[in-house]
């Protein structure tokens, strides 16, 4: 890998600074101006009046520690960089709270205590303020940045993701801003000019920023202990129920350093260009995330009567007990005991990935929805079911499309019209079933996290595992690995790439999979590719490959189908053997080796289009296939625009049903894929699996949708 273009990708990371600006909103509404005869260095050096200071900082931070060259050099080069550049005024404003915070001893660059802090401050200026889209992603103007609470797609250079808001004058943006939801103000983040933004350089745009852009460095465990400290008005209690559970040092991982320092000496290594794609680039960085959804002090204080400064662990602990939402749970008093009724209550809260509002579900390809999101209207309901942390259970994100209340919301299970000829909207949800709306603006956004207000109370109880067990639970595979959000890896808003992960004697990169030595894992995001793949992406293996996942867990005893999605429209699949079992280590294999080259149009299996005259007869069809363990590909999403084909209507796209047993919500199951072919370049391929229960697939009464 070349060390030069490594390093550039490298950001500063924890420079352990976190300060909080007020704005105003009183600015300039004349006319804007573009100068597309400049590059952003030039055009900063013209206007020397307005950012002396920035251009002086440009010059003095390195493009990255191993490179002599400086920002400012790389603002005079091609590419397409968005800057926020603070004027002198923003830049000696920041220099006024770090001395009123004891930082520095004056409000001056020769208030400085040493060196070191120095150049921190220096790069959590500069790195902050510069989005750099490479060859691939124009520079953002305000015309194209995303919606209101949502975060920019690519990172800044300190590889962090801003987010946008806007004000009660819709020309107000504020990077980094937090409205508050009664009053619409905002009450921090960084206001851009209202006339000297939108600046197109021949290398990008600028907008000039009234503060300095300094997202905050403390983890989600540090703002959770500020929030006991201060008693802070929302999040007090949850802050407690974390602390007691003792997961604060937890909360407080941002990022991998072991990975880190092997990254940095080339012990990991980029995996070799892939047969028919690209060479599989390692990520830079192996970083934590989590988040949180928390009830409010306010929800807390209606529930039990009392002040949220009086409310204590023990009287949420019996509550918890009174309403006997963990019935098998143990009291006993051991709050770090995944067994622990307090423990399940409070880690059920929690998920070890970082969700961003554009994030908590995706958006990609469901049928009627194709992925531009400038002027298409989400269509039918999309989903995600991760695992929690503490004792692995499901929680199901979900935000419905059209006929559906707006918001995404935690658990909720509508009644959809999911027959043959439905759309698949909702048409009625029972009041016990609504679910918890998510409150997607008033969030906390942690250095390695998100913390989400709600205003019910969350619980995995015996209505919510059965409401999850008569569903048909659909897994993009990509969502078994947090370290894929985490990372910024899974973002099918971003150009297509090919992500490669070492072996695991090299390194485990991603924690529920085990990859065995002669494996070359690659995930694919394939935006615009119109891949027949749910939203876009896909895992896709070459080499004598031998792969060990973690399963999610089912969420009541009982016998599932475990449904394996494939397309065997290439010439490059393989054929492997699956292995199923609850000890990693020594599972059986099921059944004969599963050939990914047989699909649809294979005369063996029964395939044949739907008759949209005759469900009788597609009934039938079904049937037939199901005996030969095959399913039709899946109505709900497709691999193009308007009018494109389902996946069901696509011959080469189909289900197979790879396992038939009863599984355990309190076990832990593993599926290993081995390759049995003796050519290396043969290609293992996984999109996404399902786990469906026999009340839903063997339902006498309501027989399985097509969806």
């Amino acid at each position: 890998m070349n060390k030069f273009k490594k390093y550039t990708l490298l950001a500063v990371a924890a420079l352990g600074f976190s300060l909080t600006q007020s704005c105003t909103e009183n600015i300039d509404m004349s006319d804007r101006y573009t100068f597309t005869e400049y590059t952003i260095e030039s055009y900063l050096a013209a206007h020397d009046t307005t950012y002396s200071e920035y251009y002086k900082l440009l010059g003095q931070v390195p493009i990255s520690p191993r490179s002599e060259s400086t920002v400012l050099q790389l603002m005079s080069a091609r590419g397409n960089f968005t800057v926020f550049a603070p004027n002198n005024h923003a830049i000696q404003e920041y220099l006024d709270t770090l001395c009123s915070k004891g930082i520095i001893n004056k409000p001056s660059w020769d208030g400085f205590p040493n060196k070191e802090t120095l150049d921190s401050i220096r790069k959590v200026i500069v790195y902050n303020s510069i989005i750099d889209g490479k060859d691939n992603t124009e520079a953002y103007q305000t015309s194209s940045f995303p919606n209101p609470g949502e975060e920019f797609i690519i990172s800044n250079l300190n590889e962090r993701k801003l987010t946008v808001e806007v004000g009660k004058n819709a020309d107000s943006i504020y990077i980094n801003g937090k409205k508050d939801k009664k009053t619409g103000v905002i009450t921090a983040g960084c206001l851009i000019d209202l006339k000297n933004r939108d600046i197109v350089a021949i290398n990008g745009c600028i907008h000039q920023m009234h503060q300095v852009v300094a997202p905050t460095s403390e983890s989600v465990g540090d703002i959770l202990k500020k929030y006991i400290d201060v008693k802070d008005e929302r999040f007090s209690v949850t802050a407690k129920l974390i602390q007691a559970c003792g997961l604060f040092d937890t909360l407080s991982k941002i990022k991998d350093e072991v990975w880190e320092q092997m990254y940095l000496n080339d012990e990991v290594t980029d995996l070799p260009r892939h047969p028919t794609e690209k060479i599989g680039t390692v990520p830079p960085h192996r970083y934590y995330g989590f988040t949180i959804f928390a009830e409010t002090n306010d929800f807390w204080e209606h529930t039990l009567g009392k002040a949220a400064n009086d409310i204590t662990v023990e009287d949420i602990k019996n509550w918890v007990i009174g309403k006997n939402f963990y019935p098998n749970a143990k009291d006993n008093g051991k709050y770090n005991d995944p067994e622990n009724v307090l423990n399940q209550f409070v880690t059920y809260h929690i998920l070890p990935e970082k969700l961003p509002v554009n994030k908590l579900v995706i958006h990609y390809n469901e049928k009627g929805y194709y992925y531009n999101p400038s002027s298409t209207p989400y269509s039918i309901p999309v989903w995600e079911l991760p695992t929690t942390m503490g004792k692995r259970r499901l929680l199901k994100i979900y935000e419905g499309g059209k006929n559906a209340p707006k918001g995404i919301y935690l658990n909720r299970f509508p009644e959809l019209d999911n027959g043959r000829h439905g759309k698949y909207y909702e048409v009625a949800c029972s009041e016990d079933k609504q679910g918890i709306l998510i409150n997607t603006t008033e969030f906390e956004n942690p250095a390695n996290g998100y913390i989400y207000p709600i205003n019910d109370v969350l619980v995995y109880d015996e209505a919510t595992r059965e409401n999850l067990q008569k569903e048909r639970l659909r897994f993009d595979v990509s969502s078994f690995f947090p370290e894929f959000i985490n990372n910024d890896i899974r973002d099918n808003r971003q150009s297509d790439v090919c992500i490669g992960i070492p072996v695991s004697s090299k390194y485990r990169y991603l924690e529920d999979l085990d990859i065995a030595d002669g494996t070359l894992f690659y995930y694919l995001r394939g935006l615009g590719r119109a891949w027949q793949n749910l939203q876009g992406d896909e895992i896709n293996v070459v080499g004598s490959y031998e792969m060990t996942f973690k399963m999610p867990p089912v969420p009541k005893k009982g016998i599932y189908e475990i449904r394996y999605a494939v397309q065997n429209n290439s010439d490059w699949r393989g054929m492997c053997q699956v292995y199923f079992g609850e000890n990693k280590n020594r599972m059986p294999a099921i059944g004969i080796p599963l050939d990914l080259r047989i699909g649809g149009n294979s005369p063996l299996l029964g395939w044949a289009a739907d008759n949209a005259q005759d469900d009788d007869y597609n009934a039938e069809i079904d049937k037939k296939m199901r005996n030969n363990g095959f399913m039709k590909g899946s109505e709900y999403y497709h691999a193009g625009g308007a009018g494109a084909s389902t996946a069901r209507a696509v011959q080469t796209t189909t289900r197979r049903i790879i396992v038939r047993q009863e599984m355990d919500p309190d076990k832990t199951y593993y599926l290993k894929f081995k390759t049995v072919l003796e050519a290396t370049n043969r290609q293992f391929y996984m999109d996404y699996i399902e786990y469906c229960a026999k009340e839903v697939y063997d339902n006498p009464n309501t027989p399985e949708d097509i969806w």
